[in-house]
C-alpha cells in the first residue's frame, strides 16, 4: 500500500473527474490520501473531499501565499476545526520567500500560530518552505524549545542544512516528484545521504509537479507509484519495502488517523 501525504483534491483542477482520480490511486495501490487545506475559507471544500471518500483525510491551514489576505486566522480557529472528523493536521504553512506573495513577517506570525495549534492539540504541523531554509529553522528551533510537536517538511527541495536539523528535531522529510526531475541530482544526494528512511514520506503536491513520465501534465495521486518506484532505486531497496516503511511513517506521524479506521 502506498500513500499520498500531500495533494489538493479540492481544487478545480480535480472537480470534473475527482471519484476517477480517487479509483485510479487506489487501482495502483495508492490506498490512503492526505488532501490538505491552503486557505480557511475553503477549509469546508477540503473537508468535503476526506468526508465522502473513507480513505481520504485533511488538514485545517493557509498557506504562507494567504498569510497576509487570510484575516481570520486564530489558533482557536484552528483548533476548534481540528476537532472536526478526518482533519489530522495543521496546514500548509510556513515561509514563501520565493513569490513573496505575503509579507515575511505576516508569513512568520501565521506560521507561528499553526505550530501553537498543533503543540497544543499533538498533530502534525505540514510545513511548506522555499527560498527560507535559515528562517525556517530558526522559526521550528525555538517553537520547540517551547514544547515538542510533530511535523513533516512536505515536498522537500531544500537544502543539506535543512534536512539535517529537520532530522534533529524530528520531523519527517516528504519527497515529490521532484526528486525523479532530470536536474535534482543534488536533491536526490540530500535524500540519499541525509534522510534516514523512517523519516521519508511520500507525496504528489497533485496537481503540481508530475513525476517522470508524467512530468508536464496534471499530477494525481496514483502518480505516487512512479515517484515510489523511483525512490526505491535511488535507495537500493525493494518497491514493496518503500511502501511498507513510507505507509508505517505516515500513520506513526499522522495517528489522529487511527480514530477513523
Amino acid at each position: 500500500m502506498l500513500v499520498d501525504s500531500h495533494c489538493h483534491l479540492d481544487f478545480a483542477d480535480f472537480s470534473h473527474d475527482i471519484d476517477d482520480v480517487v479509483s485510479r490511486a487506489n487501482d495502483v495501490g495508492v490506498k490512503t490520501m492526505l488532501t490538505i487545506c491552503t486557505q480557511l475559507s475553503k477549509f469546508y471544500d477540503v473537508h468535503a473531499v476526506a468526508e465522502k471518500y473513507p480513505n481520504i483525510y485533511c488538514t485545517v491551514g493557509v498557506h504562507p501565499h494567504e498569510a497576509e489576505s487570510d484575516s481570520q486566522l486564530t489558533v482557536q480557529k484552528l483548533l476548534e476545526l481540528s476537532n472536526k472528523p478526518k482533519v489530522v493536521g495543521f496546514g500548509e504553512t510556513g515561509l514563501d520567500f520565493f513569490y513573496n506573495k505575503s509579507a515575511h513577517n505576516i508569513q512568520e506570525q501565521k506560521f507561528r500560530m499553526h505550530i501553537e495549534a498543533a503543540r497544543a492539540a499533538q498533530l502534525p504541523v505540514i510545513v511548506h518552505t522555499r527560498n527560507a531554509d535559515k528562517d525556517t529553522v530558526r522559526i521550528l528551533q525555538d517553537e520547540i524549545a517551547k514544547g515538542a510537536f510533530p511535523g513533516v517538511i512536505h515536498c522537500f527541495s531544500g537544502g543539506r542544512e535543512l534536512a539535517k536539523e529537520m532530522i534533529k528535531l524530528g520531523f519527517y522529510i516528504s519527497v515529490s516528484g521532484i526528486i525523479t526531475f532530470k536536474n535534482a541530482a543534488t536533491l536526490r544526494d540530500i535524500i540519499l545521504e541525509e534522510v534516514p528512511i523512517d523519516r521519508l514520506l511520500l507525496e504528489t503536491d497533485s496537481p503540481y509537479l508530475a513525476p517522470v513520465p508524467k512530468r508536464g501534465g496534471r499530477n494525481e495521486p496514483a502518480y505516487s507509484a512512479y515517484t515510489a518506484k523511483f525512490l526505491a532505486a535511488l535507495l537500493s531497496i525493494s518497491e514493496k519495502k518503500v511502501a511498507d516503511i513510507t505507509t508505517k511513517n505516515f500513520f506513526q506521524l499522522f495517528s489522529k488517523t487511527s480514530s477513523f479506521q
